[in-house]
């Protein structure tokens, strides 16, 4: 049993690398940590505890988490040191051996964290608790709050689908969720909170049902009867599990927003089958239309992975001819990371790293094009806007339900209220339109 006591007026850092659904595990965490006496260190603190949830999606997120973990220990010299997610789950001794680690928590320990905890002194060297990949089981509710107005609720975790390139299955384990009822009486108490938005986060979220018997449908369903949330966003969902009745419900119901993030990872077929996906280009671009038949306005976003191995040059001029062709709003390009343990290493025909470059700057253009066709389509428009509590250089920042960012002079009282405006012309930096009219 552990003393309480010694978390008494302990200040904690929290930093969250990766994806939405970190940041919704890393909220669950300082709730842990808070429930016990630990309170957030405020900008300029020096902490007593330092928290680090890693991604691992690609090298370059390997290279980031080892930087950041140094990094937040020269900025808080004396603080225990834990480090968790998925870059901790894969390589727990690489971690481990950073000078000033001393906690390395795996996906099935991270959201326990105070099981771990001693007298919160510092280690020789980095304690490791993780398990292996099949006994990681739990599934823990997580739902973030911080100075955002969004808020995003983990509805599910894990993944199934071992896709050649793809280590998250290893990091996360299996697919598991949470009830349907625990996750609509989590979205009341957003509500509650007066929170407008909720981002429904996961890793295969269109796998959702896999340990309770329900279907994502079901939880869409639901959630759309909670009173006080404006606006839930789905996030990334797998075309192949994005079903024709989930976009039509979209396009009627009383709180999805017409926004979509489905990856397509290649518009070739032959990559595809590479990657081992389960789909075709013929599926993806029957979700695009029936998308944009049934809702013309609304904003797709799509992930495209570049220089996978046995992405020839055939291959990728295929890929880049069907992605230019289809309706979308921005593209979300990433270039191949080898990862270890994964099926693609046997893959022959490695991209060298100038081409990746250049077929990532050839994807970066087709994105650019279309964000701003998109966003030239909607000015003039009158639309819903939910502004953010933050501010820069007097201006406050929102969205749109289509995903539209928006801003405006400063206004304290439009501050996590839906605001009918006009949208304008872009701003200086052509990333965001200007209020016309309110």
């Amino acid at each position: 049993m552990i003393d309480n006591s010694i978390f008494e007026n302990k200040r904690a850092a929290y930093l969250t690398l990766g994806c939405k659904l970190n940041f919704a595990e890393t909220s669950a965490l300082g709730k842990q940590l808070a429930a016990v006496g630990v309170r957030k260190a405020r900008k300029g603190e020096v902490a007593d505890i330092c928290v680090v949830n890693t991604c691992s999606v690609t090298e370059l997120a390997d290279k980031k988490c080892r930087q950041s973990v140094r990094k937040l220990i020269k900025d808080h010299p004396g603080a225990f040191v834990i480090v968790t997610g998925c870059y901790a789950q894969l390589k727990p001794e690489d971690i481990a051996a950073i000078e000033g680690v001393d906690l390395v928590l795996g996906s099935e320990q991270k959201l326990d964290v105070i099981a771990y905890l001693d007298e919160l002194k510092k280690k020789d060297k980095g304690v490791i608790y993780t398990t292996q990949t099949k006994d990681i089981k739990t599934f823990v509710p997580s739902c973030s709050e911080d100075d955002r107005t969004r808020y995003f609720l983990k509805v599910q975790d894990g993944c199934d689908y071992y896709c050649s390139y793809c280590t998250i299955p290893f990091a996360r384990g299996r697919s598991r969720n949470g009830t349907i009822e625990s996750l609509v009486d989590q979205a009341k108490e957003v509500a509650a909170k007066g929170g407008k938005e909720i981002v429904l986060t996961g890793v295969n979220i269109g796998d959702f049902g896999k340990t309770t018997g329900e279907t994502f449908f079901d939880l869409v369903k639901r959630l759309d009867e909670v009173e006080g949330i404006e606006r839930f966003r789905i996030s990334s969902i797998e075309p192949n599990l994005l079903t024709d009745e989930i976009i039509e419900f979209v396009s009627a119901s009383k709180r999805f927003a017409p926004h979509f993030h489905i990856p397509l990872q290649s518009g070739s077929d032959d990559v595809l089958k590479l990657m081992r996906r389960k789909y075709d280009t013929a599926l993806f671009r029957h979700k695009i239309e029936t998308i944009k038949r049934v809702m013309p306005h609304a904003f797709i976003g799509v992930d495209v992975i570049v220089g996978t191995r046995g992405e020839t040059d055939g291959y990728f001029e295929d890929a880049r001819r069907f992605t230019d062709s289809l309706d979308l709003s921005q593209l979300h390009v990433f270039t191949y990371s080898e990862r270890p343990n994964t099926q693609a290493l046997k893959i022959d025909h490695e991209v060298d790293p100038k081409t990746k470059h250049n077929r990532c700057r050839a994807l970066l253009d087709i994105s650019d094009r279309k964000l701003r066709a998109f966003y030239e389509a909607q000015q003039g428009k009158t639309a819903k806007v939910l502004f953010e509590h933050t501010q820069h250089d007097g201006m406050m920042y929102g969205f749109t339900e289509n995903y539209v960012k928006v801003g405006m002079p400063y206004d304290e009282a439009l501050v996590n209220n839906i605001t009918d405006v006009r949208l304008g012309e872009f701003n200086e930096s052509d990333s965001t339109l200007k209020v016309e009219k309110l």
